[in-house]
């Protein structure tokens, strides 16, 4: 971010210059016939000092001009004048005026080269993260194109010929292929209309017993060697959220755990109501439901917990695949609902994501009466 002021026009810097200048020299002279005016010298070379660091050249120009004229007509004698009687007076006034342009313009060009420099750094951080997603992506949507189109190849070529069961077995290839990248663009749609500030969530009562399941469909695939279990209040109330936000939260932690454990983990799912008198309070809102997705794989390193969440961030050993795009969509779709999101490690080994929302709740109790 720039240090400039970045006025509306040039007139309101040469404006803010004006008055600097002024107000200094006014202040100083009710001190003039105490105060040697070489102090005041060094006051208005403080101000041009710091109108460069915020304004553009000419304005800072214009101060350094001006403030010169200001300590020759108000402060050396005779006052009101532009004439000088000694040569020591006006020698000082000569280093004086040089000494605030020059660093009038030696400020400036400090800062146009932080600018510049911070503007470096930011093109080498975004060809960084474009390098990390192409490479990503070079993985993560060549293969299943890969898949669906040798398979369709196949199918195409040895349509007489291939028996039944590889027909079968082809076509669920293929459909695990398109799954998974219709996956991937979902997360980098999602992603484009998290940056775009674009997510409107669309409240509505939901079931997150149904929805859990329901997410547990979908990726039977990826956790067939997986140990899943749900765990949930013997009694849970209806929901008011964003069906479509929490589902994908949902199937990104559920995923991400697949993804990073290994074959045969644990990975658990629960959710939790809590009643109004267990509320707990975070930014003024009550937490009336939370969800919490747990695994017994290897969990995070200390130092990529803080980092867990940013955007194509992957951990150092992480296995091939994954965009880096998951952990970041789970934030922005549970901040769009107003929750706050959390990753630790458990005592005996494993993630452990938490996921509050202040939903307000219907009892099953009441829809009889609506």
């Amino acid at each position: 971010m720039s240090t400039s002021l970045k006025p509306a026009s040039q007139k309101k810097q040469y404006l803010v210059s004006l008055l600097s200048v002024s107000i200094v020299a006014g202040l100083s002279l009710f001190t003039r016939d105490w105060m040697d005016y070489k102090v005041t010298g060094y006051l208005l070379l403080v101000v041009v000092s710091l109108l460069a660091i915020f304004l553009d050249m000419k304005p800072v120009l214009f101060a350094a001009v001006f403030s010169a004229l200001v300590l020759n007509y108000l402060f050396i004698k005779p006052y009101y004048t532009l004439h000088i009687n000694s040569t020591e007076d006006f020698l000082l006034l000569l280093m004086f005026f040089v000494i605030a342009l020059v660093n009038a313009v030696l400020t400036f060009k400090i800062r146009k080269a932080e600018e510049l420099s911070r503007v470096r750094e930011a093109k080498i951080s975004t060809m960084k993260l474009y390098n990390t997603l192409l490479d990503s992506l070079s993985h993560e949507l060549r293969t299943p194109i890969a898949t669906i189109m040798g398979g369709i190849g196949m199918l195409q070529e040895q349509s007489g010929r291939i028996t039944p069961e590889n027909k079968t077995k082809l076509l669920s290839e293929m459909d695990k292929a398109s799954m998974r990248l219709n996956h991937q663009v979902e997360n980098l749609l999602n992603m484009s209309r998290l940056e775009s500030g674009y997510i409107q969530p669309h409240y509505d009562w939901c079931d997150l017993s149904e929805l859990v399941y329901n997410v547990l469909d979908s990726l039977k695939d990826d956790l067939q060697f997986h140990r899943v279990q749900v765990k949930k209040n013997d009694y849970l109330p209806l929901f008011k959220l964003d069906y479509g936000l929490t589902e994908q939260i949902l199937y990104n932690l559920i995923y991400n755990a697949s993804l990073y454990t290994p074959k045969g983990a644990a990975i658990q799912i629960l959710i939790d109501y809590m009643p109004e008198a267990d509320f707990e309070y975070h930014s003024q809102n009550p937490m009336a439901c939370q969800i919490t997705v747990a695994d017994d794989g290897p969990g995070f390193q200390p130092n990529e917990i803080a980092h867990a969440f940013d955007k194509f961030y992957r951990p150092e050993n992480a296995k091939t695949g994954g965009t880096g795009l998951g952990l970041s969509i789970v934030r922005g779709f549970t901040e769009a609902q107003n929750g706050t999101i959390s990753l630790q490690n458990a005592e005996d080994g494993g993630a452990v994501f938490t996921v509050q929302f202040p939903a307000a709740v219907m009892h099953l109790k009441d829809i009889s009466h609506e």
